[in-house]
């Protein structure tokens, strides 16, 4: 396997537009890295440049020590599994491996051997002799897989891989290609829309927009300190509740918000860069509310809409005057539509974004006590 290095890469179609902006990108060797963003953010170009089926505009590409910007695919020592399999209907499921294989010049003791390893690993040595047409989607899955890793690839490149599968069938394969990366130590670049794949199976998360590259880092670092309200917005399900505010106080030990409903935040991060009038939005995690008083900052509201999930509910609050808040309650909690509810949260829940949409960065739990003071002297 092998690292890969990404400097000011760039893809312009017309010369004008950037379809990908300068991204700069380091995945260290035996990483999984998942690309996620909405469609059209530039993760599946980035993906077929990785595989050369794209040319660079500009930047630079590296695989392992070589850079590889103008190598043709077969030289750059990578295999792609495709969304669409992209098996060869006529061929048995051994053919499909072996032919790669055989167009790269390998005996065919050499070639029995890599299958009869990779099949054993999928778990689908039984289905050698079959044609696609006699697999289920998984199983199809499972050979597209297979067929990327008799390669030995540097590289291993996913497009999209589980989106035609059933929901069952996606956890199954979810979990197998996890345990294919421990097994095989391998440097995979993945690609999905999909927040469930991504935090499941990344080591590394790369949220995509507009052809930039808005945060990169561990699952738990995008969902618990998102660099903006982008990345606070698209990761999460529910996505993070937000509310627009006016700061009322702010400085280094915490900041103070008015809300248009009326309630008063106080939340615990650095904002020694606001002022007094700024408009700022505050950010709140589903998981984060207390259906009761239990918490510092308490509000009113209406339950609108009910999702029983089984061992939790998402219930929709509709507040006047203000956006409408996602909670995650307690599933064995029977919760009318209609009926007022009064939620809270800790002051220590809240996310601050800037008017720019920056998050600013939130205390430490040994800054609390200097936050708590300097708050306290506002009220």
């Amino acid at each position: 396997m092998a690292s890969v290095s990404l400097k000011q890469l760039r893809k312009s179609y017309d010369g004008k537009t950037d379809v990908l902006a300068g991204i700069d990108l380091d995945i260290a060797h035996g990483e999984f890295v998942v690309l996620v963003g909405p469609s059209g953010c530039g993760k599946s170009t980035l993906l077929r440049m990785l595989c050369g089926l794209e040319s660079i505009t500009g930047g630079s590409m590296s695989i392992g020590d070589e850079v590889v910007n103008h190598l043709p695919p077969a030289e750059r020592g990578i295999a792609m599994v495709f969304q669409s399999y992209a098996l060869y209907p006529h061929m048995t499921v051994y053919q499909n491996m072996a032919f790669g294989l055989k167009v790269a010049g390998q005996g065919k003791a050499a070639i029995k051997e890599r299958i009869t390893r990779a099949a054993a690993t999928l778990k689908i040595e039984h289905l050698l002799e079959r044609l696609p047409r006699e697999l289920s989607g998984g199983q199809r899955q499972r050979v597209a897989i297979g067929r990327a890793i008799v390669r030995e690839p540097r590289l291993f490149l996913f497009d999209e891989p589980l989106s035609n599968l059933d929901a069952a069938l996606r956890v199954q394969t979810r979990l197998e290609i996890a345990k294919l990366h421990r097994q095989l130590d391998a440097t995979i670049v993945y690609v999905t829309h999909d927040q469930v794949e991504a935090m499941t199976l990344g080591d590394k998360i790369v949220v995509m927009h507009e052809g930039q590259i808005q945060q990169a880092g561990t699952p738990l670092d995008l969902y618990q300190q998102p660099r903006n309200l982008f990345v606070a917005s698209f990761i999460g399900s529910p996505k993070m509740n937000l509310m627009a505010g006016t700061v009322a106080e702010a400085g280094a030990g915490g900041v103070l918000v008015l809300l248009p409903s009326g309630e008063a935040v106080r939340a615990y991060v650095d904002g020694s860069g606001l002022r007094t009038g700024m408009k700022v939005t505050l950010g709140l995690r589903a998981e984060h509310i207390n259906e009761s008083r239990a918490g510092s900052e308490v509000f009113k509201g209406e339950v609108s809409v009910v999702e029983h999930l089984g061992e939790a509910n998402y219930i929709y609050v509709s507040r006047e005057g203000a956006e409408d808040v996602v909670i995650r309650g307690d599933g064995e909690r029977h919760v009318e539509i209609g009926q007022p509810i009064v939620f809270s949260a800790d002051s220590t829940a809240f996310h601050v974004f800037d008017e720019g949409g920056q998050a600013l960065r939130r205390l430490r739990p040994g800054n609390m006590v200097s936050a708590a003071r300097s708050m306290m002297r506002s009220v």
